[in-house]
């Protein structure tokens, strides 16, 4: 991928984060939201994978509907300064950050609407956030309570390390996968979900929506590669591939059949390694937006 050609955002930012309440979506099964009972059984199995504490990031909220804990005090954040930006790796997500507002910029105004462009936020470690406090085991995540993508770079190695998903391309759709949960906030989804969990509709299981909301910003991320490719012409052989690689190394039923042997449906959060790469597949094929109505139908 020939990521030098994308233009740099200005919203890329780097600190400790804010705090405060809400619920978000994660790139990975049992991150950036309130879990139920199946989704903290998927933690825990994570948690042998991995061996270590996947959980205790989601535990003592009291009464925030995230699970997550809370704090009452902001905390600083700073502006990065992606132009000429020495760290490749930071170098490498301002620029995929900008084709992201460009592709979205362009999709939003055919519309008649305004695209908001989300902060991309840093970390190192743990984070404070609107949606509660986060460590990095949790994965990148969208918090829609301050319309931020949340990042520490260290998971791109995990990425290629203990998902077997390497190349450049594979961590452009990790990005773009959290802009797709930020335009489902833009486009009132977030909302729409959260009044269903209220009314009582299953969120976690192969039908839920939280299965439905996480394919939908696959195939989100889906449309903007599309897009992006007809801007810039920045892709190269195998890039696609190693995309799909990763939606299908980091499905629920991949992950539980890793980790103990069988795969428990009701427990899904983000839907299987064929829905991920299924759904991204249907929107890099057609660039269309319309195409990425995962909550009619089968999902």
């Amino acid at each position: 991928m020939d990521w030098q050609k994308g233009r740099s955002s200005d919203n890329v930012e780097e600190g400790s984060g804010d705090s405060g309440g809400g619920g978000g979506g994660g790139f990975l099964p049992g991150g950036g939201r309130g879990l139920s009972l199946g989704g903290l059984l998927v933690l825990l199995v994570l948690s042998l994978i991995f061996k270590r504490d996947l959980i205790t990031p989601f535990l003592g909220g009291g009464g925030d509907t995230t699970g997550a804990q809370t704090s009452s005090q902001p905390q600083a954040t700073t502006a990065v300064r992606c132009a000429n930006q020495p760290n490749q790796q930071v170098d490498f997500v301002c620029r995929v950050l900008g084709s992201t507002e460009d592709v979205w910029g362009q999709i939003f105004a055919q519309a008649h609407q305004q695209y908001v462009q989300p902060k991309l936020h840093l970390f190192q470690g743990s984070v404070g956030t609107a949606c509660g406090s986060a460590s990095t085991a949790v994965g990148p995540f969208y918090c829609p309570g301050d319309q931020k993508v949340y990042l520490d770079l260290a998971f791109f190695q995990e990425l290629q390390d203990r998902f077997h998903a390497s190349g450049d391309f594979a961590r452009a759709y990790v990005i773009a996968h959290e802009v797709g949960h930020h335009v489902q906030k833009l486009t009132g989804v977030f909302d729409r979900v959260e009044q269903a969990r209220r009314r009582g509709a299953p969120m976690d299981g192969a039908d839920g929506l939280s299965v439905r909301q996480e394919l939908q910003a696959d195939c989100y991320a889906g449309v903007w590669a599309n897009h992006s490719q007809q801007q810039l012409q920045w892709l190269q052989p195998g890039d696609v591939e190693s995309a799909l690689n990763a939606a299908s190394q980091i499905g629920d039923d991949t992950l539980q059949r890793e980790a103990q042997g069988r795969v428990v449906p009701d427990s899904f959060t983000h839907g299987t390694s064929a829905q991920r790469v299924k759904w991204f597949r249907t929107g890099f094929s057609s660039g269309d937006v319309g195409s990425c109505n995962t909550f009619a139908g089968e999902p």
